[in-house]
């Protein structure tokens, strides 16, 4: 049964009748990574797995929402003090919550859920259901007026005030303005953006997911956060974003070689950014592929985010020939992004499933993912 029919089923049981059905998409990011909050340069594109929901006002004064993949079922309030104790619908009930205090409309409403999102893959499977809801509800209550950019900002307060994660914007961006057959280049710091056409025929793009994640006792990322903030404060500019590789060698006797390795990745990650939009802008699929593993490499190497299974899943792309491979995400496990050529792609997924589990007792999870529409109204 598809996901869309089992929603409508479930609706009808749990509500009678149907709603509006909306869905909105995970994402992944090409390239452009730990430059959010360097004042860089992201360049994500929403994909082709969602989270769908079905969704209809009702009479009453409560929200009522089931959670198809999770079997679960919550009944809240619209007022501040009406939180759910789920973790799950606090994604739903921030984001109501964040309309009403910028002025926006939300009445009490059912809805059914489901998603085909990849959980704990750093797809943004929690960006997907924010933008789901914030979508449906500028749609239904608000005559679409709300500003996109306001919709993935709503995104990112409820992660901020009701969920604890402190996110940056970019995944609710590109669940929001994703559009089929292109990735988008966010400017970080003006928050402009620029469509690049991705159509890669005769390739595919393929997560593999090592299904590993590991818990470090620091905080690694703040660690490197603070680097790349120190090495700016001594080159004199305001972010990494505005130095480049001759400003930082010219400091290397005056910073520690650990924050020389972390500001040289995000300096040159910046850069390969630009490369890899004008590659594009020519269908240049192999110099994309060299860019994602020169990412790699600096990920690996400078900015010491990856860890041996990622770093093993590069190498058995690399052996078989794949254009293009990285990690995706902060790091420390996750999933790897490829860029493989159709002639090889079975060949690479047998091998890489056949070495990793020869090597940690389980298989990598694998997803062909394709570039597709963000937010939008199904019917």
């Amino acid at each position: 049964m598809e996901m869309q029919e089992r929603i409508e089923q479930v609706f009808d049981k749990r509500f009678g009748g149907k709603g509006r059905l909306y869905a909105s998409a995970g994402r992944i990011n090409l390239i452009g990574e730990h430059t959010d909050y360097n004042g860089g340069f992201v360049f994500p594109g929403a994909i082709d797995k969602v989270i769908m929901a079905d969704i209809r006002t009702n009479s009453l004064d409560k929200v009522r929402v089931f959670s198809i993949d999770l079997d679960d079922y919550v009944e809240f309030g619209l007022r501040e003090n009406d939180a759910p104790t789920q973790g799950w619908a606090r994604y739903i009930f921030g984001v109501c919550r964040e309309l009403l205090k910028r002025g926006g409309k939300v009445e009490c409403f059912d809805a059914v859920f489901a998603g085909d999102i990849p959980l704990g893959a750093g797809l943004s499977s929690s960006a997907a259901l924010e933008s789901c809801f914030a979508f449906a509800f500028n749609d239904m209550y608000n005559g679409n007026a709300i500003d996109k950019f306001d919709l993935a900002r709503i995104g990112q307060s409820t992660e901020h005030n009701y969920c604890g994660v402190n996110c940056g914007i970019m995944d609710q961006f590109a669940s929001i303005f994703g559009k089929k057959g292109n990735l988008m280049r966010l400017d970080c710091r003006s928050m402009e953006y620029e469509y690049f056409p991705f159509n890669p025929q005769g390739y595919r793009l393929v997560l593999l997911d090592s299904a590993v994640k590991h818990e470090l006792k620091d905080s690694p990322y703040n660690r490197r956060r603070e680097s790349c903030e120190r090495v700016a404060k001594e080159l004199g500019v305001t972010t990494l974003r505005d130095a480049d590789m001759s400003m930082l060698n010219a400091a290397k006797s005056r910073i520690t070689a650990e924050d020389y390795f972390r500001a040289k990745f995000v300096i040159e990650e910046k850069q390969r950014v630009l490369d890899v939009c004008e590659a594009l802008n020519a269908g240049d699929y192999e110099t994309v592929g060299r860019k994602m593993y020169e990412t790699h490499r600096g990920l690996s190497h400078d900015y010491e985010v990856s860890c041996e299974e990622l770093d093993f899943l590069n190498d058995i792309a690399r052996d078989n020939g794949v254009t293009g491979s990285r990690i995706m995400g902060g790091g420390f496990g996750g999933c790897t992004i490829n860029l493989v050529r159709d002639d090889i792609h079975d060949r690479f997924i047998a091998d890489a499933v056949r070495r990793f589990a020869d090597r940690y007792g389980h298989e990598p999870k694998v997803y062909d993912v394709v570039i597709s529409d963000g937010a939008r109204r199904i019917s």
